[in-house]
């Protein structure tokens, strides 16, 4: 990737004509247009190529990553990269990037015209219209003014929206458990927990990220706490409603109408949404307009110049270049920093406020910048719209208030190298620490100053109780009972039947109804999922 270099560029997907004329001016790059291509075609054409740019269509597959023998970096001029396997990348040292700013403004527009749509039933009267028919009275709509939006994410998306619904006379709610109050009243939004919003909403906007914590977000049980006659509208992601709950609500009357750009499967064949006619459905369109696609075309075609011939990446969602002689000592405190900040994200209900890293130990005495960042992205990760990666993490924490300071310690330890990482919001504060055994191997050895031992993998319960006989039987039988199978646990207690601190390693996430009877368990303060 050296300046003056000749080096390929494969575009396999339609990209817009500005974004091309900067690609083939730039000395030094040959540009390879090929789309529409089969399998067996790209695994040929990305041969020799340094980098490739993507939309939608072409799937970076492991098996396309293995068969690219040059390949740098990957680039998709859209925000999500579902089309690309990262993981494969990571391996292979390739850096893969979007463009996640690009349909900022074409995401918020559609998702305000399917509002309004919604509103006023315009696709149903257009068809009834088409149809030869004249029936004003089967169309009446009901205004937006007055009415209250609740925004589900206040990233860049959901702000924008609020920004403009609001010139439309609607008052706004909503919740981003990341975001402050003091921020959320910046853009003239009231801050509020997801069950109020759910309770107070005329209309609601989900523009939050698929994860363990979103999926199936809008269920039967969240409608059942929303008003009559609620309207629910997702230009985000599909899988966050749950398709076969919303249309039997419509149905109902519960949910007065629903407008979707995005669904669980796409496209959604076979799915109910299809034959209610009171949701308004659209084929992903959220960021196709001239302007999004040559915004996101103009800024890949710089990311990827820049990548190849300055090796500067912006908008990496996968780890960056670490030089290689530093590669192999820090990557595995890397991984652990991410384990460690992802678990206090989801420790906390509210805002974090200060988060400190610190590290003891020899092995962890210089050169820890890398991990400082990988757990400042851990902790954004699980919450964000945005893609949370090493280049931005800093920035997006800086952005939403949250104060990161880091320091070494003199502090003797019972460990080798020890990572304290400790969390502050208003109302809460939480620590936890994590070692390293055998130098690659990540463990918990620590949550709020109790021992514990916690290999950080898939779903762990991390439960606040007091010690005493019987508990963990209580615990067993209710996950027992919904098919949940613990694969192991960890106690620390301050003294024996004192306050105490389990820790369940569980072989699949425990449902909602199995949290809430845990939570009820006499012994237990509190209790919470985490998912890593």
């Amino acid at each position: 990737m050296r300046e003056g270099t000749h080096m390929k560029v494969l575009v396999s997907d339609p990209l817009a004509k500005e974004g091309l004329a900067i690609l083939k001016a730039e000395s030094g790059i040959e540009v390879i247009e090929k789309t529409g291509m089969s399998e067996e075609e790209l695994l040929a054409a990305i041969k020799g190529c340094e980098a490739i740019i993507v939309r939608s269509e072409t799937k970076v597959t492991r098996k396309v990553i293995e068969a690219a023998d040059s390949l740098k970096v990957i680039g998709r001029a859209g925000v999500g990269l579902d089309n690309v396997d990262v993981v494969a990348a990571s391996e292979r040292g390739i850096v893969a990037m979007n463009t996640p700013g690009g349909n900022t403004v074409s995401a918020a527009e559609h998702t305000c015209a399917l509002l309004l749509a919604l509103s006023r039933n315009v696709p149903q009267a257009h068809a009834s219209m088409k149809a030869g028919e004249w029936n004003r009275k089967k169309f009446k709509g009901v205004e937006v003014r007055g009415k209250t939006l609740g925004v589900v994410g206040l990233g860049r998306i959901g702000t924008d929206v609020a920004a403009r619904m609001r010139g439309f006379g609607m008052e706004v709610v909503g919740y981003d458990p990341y975001v402050s109050a003091e921020m959320a009243e910046r853009h003239g939004i009231k801050k509020v927990e997801l069950d109020e919003l759910f309770a107070k909403s005329d209309y609601i906007t989900l523009h939050v990220p698929v994860t363990d914590q979103t999926r199936g977000l809008i269920n039967e049980a969240a409608i059942a706490k929303m008003k009559k006659s609620v309207r629910i509208i997702n230009v985000a992601r599909g899988g966050i409603i749950d398709e076969a709950a919303l249309a039997k609500a419509v149905e109902a009357g519960k949910v007065a109408g629903a407008a979707l750009d995005v669904y669980e499967k796409e496209p959604p064949t076979g799915s109910p949404v299809l034959a209610c006619d009171k949701i308004v459905l659209t084929p992903h369109l959220g960021a196709s307009t001239e302007e999004a696609q040559i915004t996101v075309a103009v800024e890949m075609a710089g990311q990827v110049i820049d990548a190849l011939k300055h090796e500067v990446y912006r908008n990496a969602v996968n780890a960056p270049m670490i030089e290689p002689e530093r590669r192999e000592r820090i990557a595995p405190y890397m991984a652990l920093g991410e384990k460690l900040g992802s678990m206090l994200a989801q420790l906390f209900d509210g805002p974090i406020k200060t988060l400190s890293v610190e590290y003891i130990g020899e092995q962890l005495s210089e050169g820890t910048e890398p991990v400082t960042v990988a757990v400042v992205k851990g902790l954004l990760e699980p919450v964000l719209v945005e893609n949370v990666n090493y280049v931005n993490a800093p920035f997006l924490a800086r952005s939403r208030g949250i104060t990161v300071s880091d320091a070494q310690s003199a502090e003797k330890s019972d460990f080798l190298n020890l990572l304290r990482v400790c969390a502050a919001s208003d109302d809460e504060s939480h620590a936890v620490e994590g070692t390293l055994f055998g130098r690659r191997e990540p463990m918990i050895v620590g949550i709020d100053g109790f021992h514990v031992d916690a290999e950080p993998r898939g779903a762990l319960l991390v439960c606040f109780q007091a010690d005493g006989p019987g508990i963990i039987g209580k615990l067993g039988t209710i996950l027992g009972r919904a098919g949940v199978n613990i694969a192991a646990m960890t106690l620390g207690r301050s003294a024996k039947g004192g306050e105490a601190l389990g820790v369940l390693n569980l072989d699949s996430p425990a449902p909602a109804d199995a949290l809430e009877k845990i939570a009820k368990v006499d012994e237990i303060e509190c209790v919470k999922q985490v998912i890593l």
